[in-house]
């Protein structure tokens, strides 16, 4: 016979989903929390002091009622903004950023690291954790985790980057076990009292949509196409039903590498005229006719070029249609292959979004079947740092699915 369950056992077992309620900003009152999670009052109530105890929210001592608003008042709910945090990284083309993220993707202290990347990871990975644990000496901040984000598809479960493309590391590095080696040589603790951090690493895009979705433009969207291109290069991301799509290996939505212009540059895939090489910032760049110079990032030239002459210069309003034409049409193909309720755009694209919105929206929809995604909104990523924030979530995961870790249960 199967025993049933009690009370405390209900409370216990709901505190992970009730801590990614907070964590989410879904569940801003302690009201809330009871219907989410569909448990008693008393049983939220004994939840989220649970929580609160562990250090991981905060519950106001004095409820207050909104003005207008029927029923009793109700404890509201956050994030402790004095609480743990996690170390998280990327790495791209132009250098590395360290960060300390809190619940609720808060970036608590960020280090913007080299302008070089090594061509050894290991010697890179050293660099980002040594980077980490200085912010944590700074902030005195307890750590639980730490989660790495780089410009490569990343095969699971080994946890390789198979194409860092636009880095000198080797094919197939493997990231994820360089990146737990410095984290145990730094002694960089998990979430258990006297763990070390297991050290988590994924793709860069992928990442900033996981972020996104939980707290930025992509919240609520049950089908969620990210397209982004940061320092170099295209990628793309799906979320389905508040779960990253990765496919079978960790390495679907290559959409870098759709075919945008038959006749375009070639592309390290070995194709032509990718999204990956047709609307990069190099892309960007050379359209326009400037010359990237070494002294700042690819990303921010090209932002700077749109920012400061797209409305003076024909020759940057030309290469802005075109790269928003080519996105266009790339997105397109998208939607009639993924059919998503929502697309985020990212890096350069976001600002190519901002820069002409109705063309870009009007080119998807010309070129969709039946101009089906004429109807999806096309919206601008709105996190700093979104791929940093994404780390941090893969570090923060094990604590979400069992915030009892942290007392080492």
């Amino acid at each position: 016979m199967t025993q049933m369950r009690t009370r405390p056992d209900r409370g216990r077992s709901a505190l992970g989903p009730a801590l990614e309620l907070v964590h989410t900003g879904r569940a801003p009152t302690r009201a809330v929390l009871t219907a989410e999670l569909g448990v008693t009052r008393a049983t939220a109530g004994a939840v989220a002091a649970e929580l609160q105890s562990l250090g991981l929210i905060t519950v106001d001592s004095g409820p207050a009622i909104s003005a207008g608003a029927q029923g009793r008042p109700s404890h509201r709910l956050s994030v402790d903004p004095d609480g743990p945090v996690v170390l998280a990284a990327q790495v791209h083309s132009d250098g590395f950023r360290a960060a300390l993220v809190g619940l609720g993707g808060r970036v608590v202290a960020t280090d913007p690291g080299c302008g070089t990347v090594d061509a050894d990871p290991a010697q890179v990975l050293g660099e980002v954790v040594a980077a980490g644990v200085r912010l944590l000496r700074s902030t005195g901040r307890r750590c639980v985790g730490a989660g790495l984000a780089v410009p490569s598809a990343v095969a699971e479960p080994e946890g390789t980057a198979l194409n860092p493309l636009h880095l000198a590391w080797p094919a197939g590095a493997p990231v994820r076990e360089i990146f737990a080696r410095c984290l145990a040589d730094a002694g960089v603790p998990g979430p258990a009292p006297g763990s070390t951090a297991a050290g988590f690493a994924a793709n860069d895009v992928n990442l900033g949509a996981l972020a996104e979705h939980r707290h930025g433009a992509g919240r609520g969207a049950r089908q969620l196409l990210c397209v982004a291109t940061g320092h170099r290069g295209v990628g793309g991301a799906l979320v389905l039903d508040g779960r990253l799509h990765s496919g079978s290996s960790g390495l679907a939505l290559e959409v870098g590498h759709l075919t945008v212009d038959p006749q375009g540059r070639p592309c390290h895939c070995g194709s032509r005229g990718c999204l990956d090489v047709e609307t990069d910032p190099l892309a960007l760049l050379e359209a326009a006719g400037r010359d990237p110079g070494p002294e700042v990032s690819l990303l921010d030239q090209a932002r700077d070029l749109l920012c400061g002459d797209l409305a003076a210069d024909p020759a940057v309003r030309s290469a802005t249609r075109l790269l928003i034409d080519r996105l266009g049409l790339g997105l397109a193909g998208l939607v009639n292959i993924l059919d998503p309720d929502r697309i985020i755009l990212g890096g350069l694209h976001r600002e190519l979004l901002l820069a002409d919105p109705e063309r870009l929206r009007q080119t998807v929809a010309d070129r969709s079947l039946w101009g089906r995604s004429g109807g999806v909104p096309v919206l601008a990523c709105t996190l700093d740092h979104n791929s940093l924030v994404g780390a941090a979530e893969l570090a923060w995961q094990p604590v979400l699915d069992d915030p009892s870790v942290l007392l080492g249960q």
